[in-house]
């Protein structure tokens, strides 16, 4: 194949067609000194020295599994068994081809199918796709998803909602002129011309909330109900199909990822089955070749799907395979007993270390309600100052600053693999702060 470059008459008809005299009138909206500004690069590495400055940078960054944390607000620190990075790292995995061409992808495909299987039996739905890009996109798509099906152009969510979440729904919803109304309390909201109601459980503060009778005052509206879960707490928790949710979606990171400081991530999506011709993204079928040996292929779905921008239901077109791999692979190691024991242990130890952190004077829960594994709380002192002399004094990672919506709150995370050792540390370090203070 030869690339061939454009040629000057080639330019000359594409800006006529646009109607532009020249290229300096088809960059006149950018900046002054912004098109090819210098950039300040250091000099050319050989590849001992890359390798060294790699090792110097990567020395620098905080490991979650040397040091103590107690952050959450949407990525855990839970344990990843050693299996996992193993099977993803296989050739067949790293380097499988689209899952389009099923004659080349059998692995492939049958990890997704396995994944969609078992995020069925976790969340209780009927149908499951191959996943999102993560969790925010996951809610995204989801809303989106709801106005195609009802044909209503306004979205009720809880502000309770993972920021992030909502920040990513709102940038969705901008392009397709839809409403996204975010309050406390969205079942007291008027639902009559609503597409969906987003309810998070736990919510962004660690809250479990009441929702018995969530889905039928929505539906009684015509509008969908879309829950937003943690995997883990459903070792514990209601799943979305007890709640009788029309689509639930999910973060897949604490499923057998690590934290990776952001990503990437895996985002979870399942619905009823009703509503499976609507779902975005890939959804791989079962099915049997011209010989009766089972096979997988996606199904439902043609690529041109996703060519055909104007027509998709969506322009995610792929996932987050090798994570979503080791989502796979996670809960086939951990099972259902595992599942319930790491969530046992993540609600008991949060709970322990809220029930410390409550005795130090000056610190107070914010919130009078059930919680999971996190929990708000209102600190004496301003939180970026407890985070950056916790890190400074003792390598912790403190908690979340939420105190844009909570005076000086503090959001706590513990899971199992947060010790009484740790804790005890945290507790015996705050208490210095506030004697201190």
């Amino acid at each position: 194949m030869v690339y061939s470059a454009h040629t000057s008459v080639v330019r000359e008809e594409m800006l006529r067609a646009i109607g532009v005299q020249d290229i300096e009138e088809l960059y006149v909206d950018v900046p002054a000194g912004k098109i090819n500004a210098p950039i300040n690069l250091p000099a050319p590495l050989s590849e001992p020295e890359l390798i060294a400055e790699i090792r110097r940078i990567s020395a620098q960054s905080a490991d979650v599994l040397t040091h103590p944390a107690f952050l959450g607000a949407g990525a855990y620190n839970h344990f990843v068994p050693a299996a996992i990075r193993f099977i993803q790292q296989r050739g067949e995995f790293q380097t499988a081809y689209t899952p389009y061409q099923p004659e080349l992808s059998q692995g492939t495909l049958q990890a997704i199918y396995e994944l969609q299987t078992l995020v069925c039996e976790l969340t209780g739905m009927e149908v499951t796709n191959a996943g999102m890009y993560d969790g925010s996109t996951s809610v995204a798509e989801a809303a989106l998803m709801a106005t195609v099906i009802n044909r209503r152009k306004r979205i009720v969510v809880s502000d309770a909602l993972h920021p992030h979440s909502i920040d990513v729904l709102r940038t969705y919803a901008d392009g397709h002129k839809i409403e996204v109304i975010a309050t406390p309390d969205p079942l007291a909201t008027d639902l009559s011309d609503v597409a969906a109601v987003i309810v998070q459980q736990p919510d962004f503060f660690g809250r479990i909330a009441d929702l018995r009778g969530a889905a039928e005052k929505i539906h009684a509206a015509g509008a969908l109900f879309i829950l937003v879960y943690y995997p883990i707490a459903l070792g514990l928790l209601k799943s979305p199909g007890e709640y009788d949710a029309d689509i639930a979606v999910g973060e897949g990171q604490p499923l057998g990822s690590g934290v990776n400081f952001g990503g990437p991530y895996n985002g979870l999506m399942s619905c009823k089955n009703q509503y499976v011709r609507s779902m975005p993204g890939r959804i791989v079928g079962q099915t049997k070749d011209t010989k009766g040996q089972r096979g997988y292929v996606l199904t439902l779905q043609t690529r041109e799907q996703h060519i055909r921008r104007e027509k998709a239901t969506s322009n995610i077109c792929t996932n987050s395979a090798l994570i979503a791999l080791g989502s796979t692979v996670y809960m086939c190691l951990m099972g259902k007993a595992g599942l319930k024991r790491v969530a046992e242990l993540s609600y008991n130890r949060a709970h322990y270390l809220a029930e410390q952190v409550a005795k130090i004077p000056g610190y107070k829960l914010h919130f009078d309600a059930p919680f999971f594994n996190e929990f708000v709380v209102e600190a004496p002192i301003a939180p970026a100052d407890l985070n950056k002399r916790l890190w400074d004094e003792a390598g912790i990672i403190g908690g979340y600053d939420v105190s844009d919506r909570v005076p000086n709150g503090w959001l706590l995370c513990a899971t199992e693999m947060t010790t009484r050792a740790q804790i005890e540390q945290l507790v015996s370090l705050l208490q210095r702060y506030a004697e201190e203070k």
